[in-house]
């Protein structure tokens, strides 16, 4: 899946739409004015590292007193096995499914902004395969905010991870 549909370059491919459709419209938080919500959840086929810096930026309020940012990377080894390179997939349904687990974490952590995204398709070690966002007044909720988007999303949204291994081997990570 892309964040932008190949036939109109910059408009949101149907599936962004959708998650965008599904996201809850930010709300401000009584306590601190802070507009609180689902800033973005997609899952794209292309360098998450591009989409860092906006994603920081539209997260962040001038408000937001802490900006926290997790990075899952792609690691060279697992279960004591060296890893060369991997391919996430996911399911047709995975972007919807992720916006509906960030909605949930924004509702459980109010004053929280949050942004996330999974990258699928082939990737090498060292190359970015999962970012969240969180931006809140405090340091305290952002961190765990980001804490709980990432454990959801790994948990709950149907990506599935292809290790090829060192020695020739394939391994498959996350399915039931």
């Amino acid at each position: 899946m892309t964040d932008t549909d190949p036939a109109a370059p910059g408009t949101p491919a149907p599936a962004a739409a959708a998650a965008d459709a599904a996201a809850p419209a930010p709300a401000a938080d009584p306590a601190t004015g802070t507009t609180t919500g689902l800033v973005g959840a997609v899952i794209v086929d292309t360098p998450l590292e591009d989409l860092l810096p906006a994603a920081r930026r539209d997260t962040a309020t001038d408000a937001t007193g802490a900006v926290v940012t997790f990075e899952g990377v792609v690691r060279d080894h697992d279960g004591g096995r060296a890893v060369t390179a991997l391919t996430y997939t996911a399911h047709p349904d995975a972007e919807r499914v992720m916006a509906e687990v960030v909605a949930a974490c924004v509702r459980d952590h109010p004053g929280v902004r949050v942004w996330a995204a999974h990258r699928v398709g082939p990737l090498g070690i060292g190359d970015l395969a999962f970012a969240v966002v969180c931006a809140s007044a405090h340091r305290g909720p952002a961190f765990a905010a980001v804490a709980d988007v990432a454990d959801r999303v790994k948990s709950g949204v149907p990506v599935w991870k292809e290790q090829r291994l060192a020695d020739g081997s394939t391994d498959w990570v996350g399915l039931s």
